[in-house]
């Protein structure tokens, strides 16, 4: 027994001694690292002090500093960095719905400023400006080796100045200038209306407007078309949204459906991820819907096509997503400014994340280009002459007035969805899906 104690007393003192050598080793690179962090931060106010008193010209401490956090922020990712108080103000405003500007949403890319997406009705989209145009210079000066917000900043001015940018369009072979008119920006979240039976809601962005506009506009919808029983589905139409606020994709996508996983988030440590469920309650009340996005869908958007694609509750149509798939924390600082800081990847309910990759359609639809039509074109159009149009032709005595004015009301249907398909091929797709789901369920 004595033998056993000591064996085991031996045993402890081994082990004490062992933990204390791995970690003597351990302490000493902690040690070394903090040591050398000082020293980098003690080489940054050694810098500073000689740009300070040696520097061409006289310099501001307070913007110097500014740049040199803004520095430090931007290197980590395009989507962090720091807000002055000025900026952290306007951002305040966007997310109420309103600020004023072109009308894009941007990123960086290799130095690049790349439009993410134009915003609905703005100056921008109305000028023509695309997802995916990279803008090279604002009224002759270079955006090039500019940090983003000083990029941003050279696009703002006064309501109603004007603004010469230059973009580089892939297809096209020469930058080409681009004359805009600065205005007010006012979002409208939310646009909804409905096309033969099918209810369309247009989301431009994800602001605090977007989960009740989107439900108010839904119920009106509704109601117009006399009772959810003849309303055939529902198109959620987010091409060219660029994202926003994350409790609102989170509303947005609870508002179809029933039960189950929404999205998670995962930070650096475990205990920063949060995973959110959906609650009961279907405000389409179960009729298919179709999701449509493009390379403008970013972001929120994503969130919420992922989401009800990996459900299977609803179909999602058009061209690969944006691919933004971190989340932004805005965290106040003193004197009013906030710095803009990636804390965590989101991931879908399947548990993938659509960083770099985007959301894939589960139908790939382009839209076509739109292109002037030549005379043989428009002679090739013309509606051939029917039977109906012969001299002399015998009349159809086998149908009543009722089916002959039923056969005229689908025909006008038929000629007001083709109308839609030279106006917009993506959204006319989408209805044409839900019209073959439709009949479907009649059938069955």
């Amino acid at each position: 027994m004595k033998k056993f104690i000591m064996a085991a007393a031996g045993g402890t003192f081994l082990g004490v001694v062992a933990t204390t050598q791995i970690a003597a080793p351990l302490l000493a690179q902690e040690s070394a690292k903090t040591e050398n962090v000082y020293e980098q931060l003690d080489l940054f106010g050694d810098i500073f002090e000689r740009i300070r008193a040696q520097y061409v010209e006289e310099t501001d401490s307070s913007e110097l500093i500014e740049a040199a956090i803004n520095g430090m922020l931007t290197s980590l990712d395009p989507h962090s960095s720091y807000l002055s108080p000025k900026d952290a103000a306007k951002m305040r405003e966007q997310t109420r719905g309103e600020f004023g500007g072109l009308g894009i949403e941007v990123t960086q890319e290799e130095g690049f400023v790349k439009v993410v997406s134009p915003i609905d009705g703005t100056p921008a989209d109305e000028a023509g400006i695309e997802a995916g145009d990279f803008i090279t210079h604002v009224d002759g000066e270079s955006l090039l080796g500019l940090v983003l917000d000083d990029a941003v900043e050279l696009m703002r001015g006064p309501v109603g100045s004007e603004i010469v940018i230059t973009i580089v369009r892939e297809g096209e072979q020469e930058p080409f200038d681009v004359s805009i008119v600065r205005d007010t920006i006012q979002l409208t979240a939310v646009r909804a209306r409905t096309v033969g039976q099918t209810a369309v809601l247009r989301l431009t962005t994800f602001n605090e407007q977007t989960y009740p506009k989107m439900k108010e506009g839904l119920e009106e919808q509704i109601e117009a078309a006399g009772g959810i029983d003849n309303i055939n589905g529902i198109v959620l139409d987010m091409r060219n949204n660029p994202g926003g606020l994350l409790n609102q994709a989170i509303a947005v996508s609870d508002a179809f459906l029933e039960k189950g996983e929404i999205v998670s988030t995962r930070g650096r440590e475990l205990a920063d991820g949060d995973r959110v469920n959906a609650t009961p309650g279907d405000l389409s009340q179960g009729k298919p819907i179709v999701v449509l996005i493009n390379g403008g869908s970013a972001s929120a958007s994503e969130i919420v096509a992922g989401a009800l694609q990996d459900h299977r509750r609803a179909i999602v149509i058009g061209t690969k997503s944006f691919g933004k798939g971190s989340v932004q924390t805005v965290m106040p600082l003193r004197g009013s400014g906030a710095m803009r800081l990636t804390t965590a990847r989101y991931y879908t309910p399947s548990g993938r994340s659509i960083q770099a990759l985007g959301v894939s359609p589960d139908i790939i639809v382009a839209q076509p280009p739109v292109t002037q039509e030549t005379d043989e074109e428009e002679t090739a159009a013309r509606p051939l002459r029917s039977e109906a149009d012969l001299r002399g032709s015998l009349n159809n005595d086998s149908l009543t007035e009722d089916q002959v004015d039923q056969i005229m009301q689908d025909r006008a249907k038929a000629e007001e969805a083709a109308e839609l398909r030279e106006e917009d091929y993506q959204l006319a797709y989408a209805i044409d899906i839900l019209k073959g789901l439709s009949a479907l369920g009649e059938q069955d």
